[in-house]
């Protein structure tokens, strides 16, 4: 494994705010960013597992691992108490912060948000920015062959072509509490997901063709589980080359530190609410 080259942070973050007011890098965001404002909602997955490990018991190899837990709650106790219970963990709005605000207010055409509780959509809303939103869906009982929804900005259903004539297309490929409870969360979920998404399918054709061209600020994200490398190496597939990572290098697992390396990801080694002080200032 190659060594990560140390950058003068400076420098990275101004070439990161540059790229994305003018619309040439594309936001990754991931729950690190609100988390900085301890909201009352999961927002972890390791959080998230111990949310449904203090509604039921679970067993050993369920234990800490979110979608291994949602796995054995829906074994047990059906969907409908997944979902019950994600209702339950996300009920308490989480406010967009400073920096999901910025955000809204650029020209980017394309922003992926990899958490559940719907912040940037929210900060999108508020400014009446011309957006729509794409969600990936369960297939668990739903009786359809798609693998994601389109909504505009009121939490209507939308189709791809409506969606594609947006200025900018929110993606949440693990879906949200809002606007209609979409989760993809149990094994059994990831497990139809990842049968296909190296040939792409599961990823919208629309995030597909908006990422051509652009970088990726991975923002508020942790790689350390396999599932979350693999979303997001497959989404930002056949993108541009050049990628940034906010993160505090000293805290990276190994295997974190070789999905960077290989990945082309410049490590913007700073503290997260330092680095996104300093973008939107």
């Amino acid at each position: 494994m190659a060594t990560l080259a140390p950058v003068d942070p400076q420098v990275l973050l101004g070439e990161v705010a540059a790229g994305l007011a003018a619309g040439t890098l594309a936001p990754y965001l991931g729950p690190g960013i609100a988390a900085l404002a301890e909201p009352a909602a999961p927002m972890t997955p390791e959080a998230l597992a111990a949310f449904f490990a203090g509604k039921t018991a679970l067993p050993k190899r369920a234990q800490g691992n979110a979608w291994a837990a949602a796995q054995y709650i829906e074994s047990r106790r059906f969907r409908d108490t997944v979902t019950l219970w994600m209702n339950e963990a996300f009920a308490e709005p989480v406010a967009p912060t400073p920096f999901h605000r910025w955000l809204a207010g650029l020209p980017l055409r394309l922003i992926v948000d990899s958490w559940y509780t719907g912040e940037m959509r929210r900060a999108l809303a508020e400014t009446g920015a011309d957006w729509a939103e794409v969600q990936g869906i369960t297939r668990a009982g739903i009786g359809e062959a798609r693998w994601f929804r389109f909504y505009d900005a009121k939490g209507g259903a939308l189709d791809e072509e409506a969606a594609a004539a947006a200025r900018t297309l929110l993606y949440a490929p693990h879906g949200g509490v809002a606007p209609s409870a979409n989760y993809l969360i149990s094994d059994a979920d990831y497990v139809e997901v990842l049968t296909e998404i190296d040939i792409q399918t599961p990823i919208p054709e629309e995030v597909r063709r908006r990422r051509t061209g652009l970088g990726f600020v991975f923002v508020g994200c942790r790689f350390h589980d396999q599932l979350l490398r693999t979303y997001a190496r497959q989404i930002a597939k056949r993108s541009a080359d050049r990628h940034y990572a906010i993160v505090e290098a000293a805290t990276l697992t190994r295997n974190e530190l070789r999905f960077l390396d290989e990945q082309r990801i410049a490590v913007i080694d700073l503290p997260l609410a330092e680095a996104l002080a300093r973008i939107v200032a």
